[in-house]
C-alpha cells in the first residue's frame, strides 16, 4: 500500500491532528451530530506585529472545528466507514482583535448536508462572549471502506 500521499495512497489519520495540538484546541462538547464546541487560548507564539492573534490562526481554529463537525455529520449515515472531509471553500470574517492570552470558544454547526457536500458555520467568541470571528465553509466528504 502506498503511504506517501500520492494517488491511491492511504495515510494513517492522526487524531487529534497535529494542527489542533499546536493550537491547543480541546473539544468541550460533541453531544450532537451537527454541532461541536472547542476551546483554546490565544497563544503568544501566534501574535501578529501589534500583539494580537494573527487572523490565520483564528481561521485554522474555525476550520478545524468545522471539519470535525462535518466528519461527525458524515458519520451519521456511514458509522462503520472511514470518512474524510476536505474544505472546498471557506469564508472568514474578523470582527474584533484578540489579545494574546484570551480564552476563545468556537461553536461549529452544520447548516445543511448530504452524503457528499456539507455546509458548516462557526462562531469564535472571546471569554466575555464577544464575537471575534465568524466563518462558513463547504466540505466535500469522501467515504472509504473500513
Amino acid at each position: 500500500m502506498n503511504v506517501g500521499g500520492g494517488p491511491g495512497s492511504y495515510r494513517r489519520l492522526e487524531v487529534p491532528p497535529n494542527c489542533d495540538l499546536t493550537l491547543g484546541m480541546v473539544c468541550t462538547d460533541k453531544r450532537a451530530d451537527d454541532r461541536t464546541v472547542w476551546e483554546m487560548v490565544a497563544d503568544g507564539r501566534f501574535a501578529n506585529p501589534v500583539g494580537n492573534l494573527q487572523g490565520g490562526f483564528l481561521a485554522a481554529f474555525a476550520d478545524s472545528a468545522m471539519a470535525a463537525t462535518a466528519v461527525r455529520w458524515a458519520l451519521r449515515s456511514n458509522p462503520a466507514r472511514r470518512v474524510r472531509c476536505a474544505n472546498a471553500e471557506m469564508k472568514m470574517s474578523f470582527l474584533a482583535p484578540v489579545a494574546v492570552g484570551t480564552p476563545l470558544t468556537c461553536g461549529a454547526r452544520v447548516l445543511s448536508g448530504g452524503s457528499r457536500v456539507i455546509f458548516v458555520e462557526a462562531e469564535v467568541c472571546a471569554a466575555d462572549h464577544l464575537l471575534v470571528a465568524k466563518a462558513s465553509s463547504t466540505y466535500i466528504a469522501t467515504v472509504a471502506d473500513a
